[in-house]
């Protein structure tokens, strides 16, 4: 396979495909974030559409992914947050830090940080990977296993596990990972406790999405068998009267909602966030100790890290297939694209390599793939209320389904051979235990001391 040549025809069927097939996700990743499901889908059109117009890929898509979304609610202390401010201003404090992540990727892009992206060490990859999947499904799981996700964490906060937390996060602060490791170990030790037709859903679903590539028909697009999941869970929820936690009202979209061009002819159903607002948001007072410093390193190390997830997508299309890339360029795109975010109110986003191979897979010629998609979710939001009564446990299969293999059996850690599988475990419990961006830090920390103390690591260890 080749790089392709532009087929307009192709892009729309891909685009469409891909519009399709993502919108579960959408709303899984946007709890994910902490926040309702449904601003997933009202806000994940402009940043894509802005990656369409900068990136210099055919195939790559961008998007919050579960990466992006427990990055973002670790950092800003998602629930806490929440509890104490509401949900609009979180919106806000999550905008705004994809403001941050914006202008912090455009500025590494400026400074040459595009080319020593590449040269991470494998090691601290796999580990910090390893760490955010368990982040990950320690966001899910609540959702799946009991009717109402607050149920698992309101009987771990007076449980033994929550005198292990208190201890641990009294020990160490910084350490609010360890709460999603608390809630794992609860219901996976306490079946009891689960709720049983959530469970029954989340299970249900779960083994479809992980196993129906078995038998279903090999010319369907990939994503089909999350659609399908999705969609017996709405059903059921429907004739069933599901009584467990659901996306809920999704808000309708008015006549006169949105953008307006060229006295009202052309008309784009988005909603603006106050910019100028959201620079006036108090993220460094209430997340970061009222540090602007410490505030950009850590939109730094979120906008280099998320640059990872490029980095192995747009390397693995050139190996493939002949497609040439830049690092500087798609460095930009990813800040341009934030900027996007923080404007609608979405959570932070990266390149997304589910939706990448799709589009791949699907006959994308170009980015206009990428624009068509975004097209779509901004203008059929008026008809995603069929998704208000999707039950949260079938949208937690879709994203467990995602992590839960190598999270059970982390066959790239265990191949780390020697003082590569020190430092892959410790960037692995402390991404979990503490915070990606911890994680990562240490990670690198580790690796350049282990290094420094046994000799210079061979040219393997660095990719």
């Amino acid at each position: 396979m080749v790089a392709p040549k532009f087929n307009p025809i192709r892009d729309v069927i891909s685009g469409t495909i891909m519009a399709a097939t993502s919108v579960p996700q959408l709303i899984a990743y946007a709890e994910t974030v902490g926040y309702a499901g449904y601003r997933g889908l009202t806000t994940a059109g402009a940043p894509l559409f802005a990656w369409g117009l900068a990136t210099g890929s055919p195939w790559m898509n961008s998007g919050v992914t579960s990466l992006t979304a427990v990055m973002a609610k670790t950092d800003l202390g998602g629930e806490a947050y929440v509890a104490k401010y509401g949900e609009n201003e979180y919106v806000d404090l999550v905008s705004a830090y994809s403001l941050y992540i914006g202008v912090a990727s455009i500025v590494m892009a400026l400074v040459g940080f595009g080319k020593l992206a590449s040269k991470v060490p494998v090691a601290v990859k796999t580990g910090f990977k390893w760490g955010c999947e368990l982040g990950v499904l320690a966001s899910a799981l609540p959702n799946g296993l009991y009717a109402f996700g607050s149920t698992l964490k309101a009987t771990v906060a007076t449980s033994a596990f929550g005198d292990i937390v208190k201890t641990v996060k009294t020990a160490v602060p910084g350490a609010t990972g360890v709460s999603g490791v608390a809630n794992i170990a609860y219901a996976v030790t306490h079946p009891q406790s689960w709720d049983i037709v959530a469970a029954a859903v989340f299970f249900t679903c779960t083994l479809f999405v992980m196993k129906s590539k078995n038998f279903l028909p090999k010319s369907l697009p990939p994503g089909s068998e999350v659609v399908m999941a999705t969609a017996a869970a709405t059903v059921f929820s429907v004739y069933y009267g599901y009584e467990g936690g659901v996306v809920g009202e999704i808000p309708s979209v008015g006549s006169d909602f949105g953008l307006s061009f060229f006295n009202g002819m052309i008309k784009v159903p988005i909603e603006l966030m106050d910019v100028k607002g959201l620079l006036n948001v108090p993220i460094a007072e209430r997340c970061f100790d009222g540090s602007m410093v410490k505030l950009f390193i850590t939109a730094a190390i979120f906008s280099g890290v998320n640059f990872l997830s490029i980095v192995g997508i747009a390397s693995g299309f050139e190996s493939d297939n002949g497609v040439s890339w830049s690092a500087p360029r798609e460095l930009i795109a990813q800040g341009v694209s934030n900027l996007a975010a923080g404007a609608v109110g979405s959570a932070p986003v990266s390149g997304s390599m589910s939706r990448s191979l799709v589009s791949r897979m699907t006959g994308a010629s170009s980015r206009m793939a990428c624009i068509v998609t975004a097209l779509l979710w901004i203008y059929m939001m008026p008809y995603m209320s069929i998704m208000s009564p999707t039950p949260k446990a079938a949208l937690s299969a879709v994203i467990v389904s995602a992590v839960v293999k190598n999270v059970v059996m982390p066959k790239k850690i265990l191949a780390l051979k020697g003082t590569d599988f020190v430092v892959g475990v410790g960037t692995a419990a402390t991404t979990a235990i503490t915070s990606p961006t911890i994680g990562f830090g240490v990670g690198c920390v580790i690796y350049v001391a282990i290094n420094a103390v046994a000799g210079s690591p061979s040219k393997k260890k660095v990719a």
